[in-house]
């Protein structure tokens, strides 16, 4: 095969390669922006306000200054919302019978009045019961949203950063085709490999 031919073919690639990166750039870049844009905004019409304190004595040094910091604010990143869901819910949340558990309880708590539905002891006791399958069950879900918003977050961050790194790509094959371009006036015609 002809050099000349052989470097046309390896330049094309280069430039077709280098076209797509740009596109891929282009694209993960778009979606770097969705994501960020839509936990932001999504985070912030929950209007979640992040405490100053978390009540946990022997979290690290790190939350306490995260809290500390953003106290009072409206959550409003993925970090915040990983930051809130693990350290402030996930917290309370250790304290509190798990949702399964809750759940048998209250069904036990359910029977008891069922069996004696005239004893206002067992009726406080059932509504109770009932209370804390509320509370779990909306700390669980709204911990598993922020959890998954913090995904959300973390993939468009990661998105980003691809982004720049085709971008990058792009620029050096672009640059390669181009320098194969001036090379292949250099070759001699009847050169081969």
């Amino acid at each position: 095969m002809k050099r000349k031919s052989f470097d046309r073919i390896v330049t094309a690639v280069g430039f077709g390669l280098a076209v797509f990166l740009l596109i891929a750039a282009g694209l993960l870049n778009w979606g770097a922006n969705f994501a960020s844009d839509a936990v932001s905004s999504q985070l912030k019409a929950q209007e979640i306000t992040i405490p100053a304190v978390t009540g946990n004595p022997e979290e690290a040094a790190d939350v306490t200054k995260f809290f500390t910091d953003n106290g009072d604010k409206i959550l409003a990143d993925a970090k915040q919302a990983q930051m809130y869901a693990d350290n402030f819910l996930g917290f309370h949340l250790s304290k509190m019978p798990t949702y399964a558990a809750a759940t048998a309880a209250s069904r036990a708590a359910n029977a008891a009045v069922a069996g004696n539905p005239s004893d206002e002891a067992l009726k406080s006791e059932a509504a109770a019961k009932l209370a804390m399958v509320d509370t779990v069950f909306k700390g669980t879900v709204l911990r598993g949203t922020l959890l998954t918003a913090y995904a959300f977050g973390t993939l468009g961050s990661i998105a980003g950063i691809s982004a720049l790194v085709s971008l990058a790509g792009s620029l050096v094959m672009l640059l390669l085709s181009v320098l194969g371009l001036l090379h292949i006036r250099r070759v001699p015609e009847d050169a081969t490999i």
